[in-house]
């Protein structure tokens, strides 16, 4: 047990009963929730970590087959889940998490109540009739400039991800979370993230969901939240006025006050 969570430098705190498991998205760690737990401290158990190869995580545990797909992330947060003896949680999961929270709860069900989805895609490619929001040429462009130049590719789309230009040290913070993640281990993530397509897994889903969409972001945009709402028998679409890809950092009074609602 404290192998795993030394793994993915899992952080527990709060005296509730019920667990609420905070995922971070690509680029990132669990930091990006600071704003958040203030808000859910009180009434949960919270549970913070860092997939391997982010954050504090333990990067010897890189193995780049095991996380050639989502599936070896979604295996990482069910061997937390095991190791905590966690069950019914609360799941938060920040972009690529929401679709791996999905693989986990398809195969491990009891761990978890409800999901809760920020900025979510289960497919960023634009097929047939599902708008993604990419074509194969943007993310082609998209993996040769992180191939050529991380550290620019960082400084320059972080800020763009996040958007709220007015506020720039918000896209300043990502930055900083983007440059600091091992750049070999950012470019596989990248193309496991952007090329991974769970439409099926997402419709095998049985929990109920909550989806919060913002309501400009570059990365996944209305047509995706509306894609997973219709999909989901048992999901709610939150349009929030937020903008940008990262309203937990952005707008977190309001993406909280959403949260709240559907909790």
């Amino acid at each position: 047990m404290n192998d795993i969570l030394k793994r993915n430098n899992v952080q527990l705190m709060g005296e509730g009963e019920q667990y609420m498991i905070f995922a971070h998205g690509y680029g990132c760690d669990q930091h990006v929730w600071s704003d958040m737990v203030p808000a859910f401290v009180d009434d949960y158990k919270l549970v913070l970590f860092d997939y391997v190869g982010s954050g504090e995580s333990d990067l010897s545990a890189y193995d780049a087959k095991r996380y050639s797909s989502l599936n070896g992330y979604a295996q990482d947060l069910i061997e937390i889940c095991d190791a905590l003896q966690i069950r019914n949680a609360i799941l938060v999961g920040h972009s690529v998490s929401s679709m791996i929270g999905v693989l986990a709860a398809n195969q491990r069900p009891e761990f978890f109540s409800k999901l809760i989805f920020l900025g979510p895609s289960p497919c960023y490619l634009n097929k047939g009739d599902y708008h993604g929001g990419f074509e194969q040429a943007d993310l082609d462009g998209l993996f040769e400039m992180m191939d050529n130049n991380y550290l620019g590719w960082a400084q320059a789309l972080a800020p763009q991800i996040m958007a709220n230009g007015d506020r720039p040290e918000l896209g300043e913070t990502l930055t900083t979370s983007f440059c600091a993640t091992d750049p070999v281990i950012a470019q596989q993530f990248a193309r496991v993230t952007f090329l991974s397509d769970n439409r099926e897994d997402l419709a095998k889903l049985k929990l109920p969901s909550l989806t919060l969409q913002c309501s400009s972001d570059i990365i996944a945009p209305l047509e995706v939240g509306k894609y997973i709402h219709n999909v989901l028998p048992d999901n709610r679409l939150v349009v929030l006025k937020a903008t940008g890809h990262c309203s937990h950092m952005s707008a977190p009074a309001e993406t909280i006050a959403a949260i709240r609602n559907f909790i």
